[in-house]
């Protein structure tokens, strides 16, 4: 049984890492709306997807604080007092971990055990739940991914990624700390970064449908992926977050059935009425880490925390290109 969020939420004082970010603030706009007291970290790298609209409809519910993740003595700050944290501050771009791996090294790994640090050391009580990635499974040998699957990445960025969850794992472990992590799949939604294609590719393929453009596809579009609407995964980040069975464990999210990346084109030029696909050659740095067919199974999270998604794929692109189509300037 699914535990009760209003009550567990009503007056929590909560962190949130990368709060202004797309994930992050759609994150604090619901623990506003179950009473708590939130608090949005955010470095703001232009290109990491940070953006002040993001919250222009609840900018004086939420208390905001410019600090990277990466700076010790503002996360020993920061951390005291608070009930959870979420930590969602990362580097999540596959090709920029390539061309810049000591960068998402630093951030995807060794700030997050200095993040751990903090907590250890000013707050061992607080609960963290860490975003965690499917990138760390890579090729999968078989599907759906379950979380017995070998973490094998073919990425720097999966690499770090399993590294700095293995940490909250560890911390929880040895140190009491009661954090656990969610492995996202691929996430979309209002708020997300749009305006370059190296967080992946559903950002830029809603960019480009709205503005009726063409959206290229590499190969012949049959790889399959499964996507989660930003709403569901947040309900995911709040049960992990009230829900005591959640500590020490990684869950997968996902969701059934998955859909060809042809499919997910060919939906979004339906649902906006304009635009095109064209199929196009792999490049080579983007062939080279490129995972194949992917979907996972979020069994273990169902059966334990009462979590599915609940956003019918057709309804969540739906919302998301209508929000895009009123307020593209503001993203790009």
């Amino acid at each position: 049984m699914s535990v009760d969020l209003a009550s567990a939420y009503s007056g929590a004082d909560v962190l949130v890492t990368g709060g202004l970010g797309f994930i992050g603030s759609n994150l604090a706009r619901r623990l506003v709306a179950l009473g708590a007291r939130v608090t949005l970290m955010d470095s703001m790298i232009p290109e990491y997807g940070g953006n002040l609209f993001n919250i222009h409809d609840m900018r004086e519910r939420v208390t905001v604080n410019f600090a990277d993740v990466r700076d010790r003595s503002a996360m020993d700050h920061l951390v005291q007092g608070r009930d959870v944290l979420f930590n969602l501050a990362g580097q999540v771009s596959h090709i920029d971990s390539m061309r810049d791996p000591f960068t998402d090294l630093d951030i995807n790994c060794r700030s997050q055990l200095s993040l751990l640090e903090s907590c250890r050391h000013n707050n061992r009580r607080v609960r963290v739940v860490f975003a965690g990635s499917r990138q760390v499974y890579g090729r999968p040998m078989y599907l759906p991914v379950d979380e017995a699957h070998p973490v094998r990445p073919v990425d720097v960025n999966g690499i770090n990624k399993a590294a700095g969850e293995q940490y909250h794992v560890l911390y929880h472990d040895v140190h009491g700390v009661p954090a656990c992590s969610l492995r996202l799949t691929n996430t979309y939604g209002p708020g997300q970064l749009v305006k370059h294609d190296r967080q992946g590719f559903i950002g830029w393929f809603l960019r480009t449908a709205v503005e009726g453009g063409e959206i290229r596809l590499y190969g012949d579009g049959s790889q399959t992926r499964d996507l989660n609407f930003v709403e569901d995964v947040v309900q995911a980040f709040l049960l992990a977050g009230a829900d005591p069975r959640a500590n020490g464990q990684i869950y997968n999210l996902g969701a059934t059935p998955p859909v060809s990346l042809r499919e997910l084109a060919e939906l979004l030029i339906e649902l906006s009425g304009k635009g095109s696909v064209r199929f196009v050659p792999w490049p080579v740095d983007k062939r080279a880490i490129d995972i194949g067919s992917y979907y996972g199974s979020h069994e273990r999270i169902t059966a334990e925390l009462g979590w599915r998604p609940a956003t019918p794929l057709r309804d969540g692109l739906r919302r998301t290109l209508e929000f895009y189509a009123a307020n593209l300037r503001h993203y790009l």
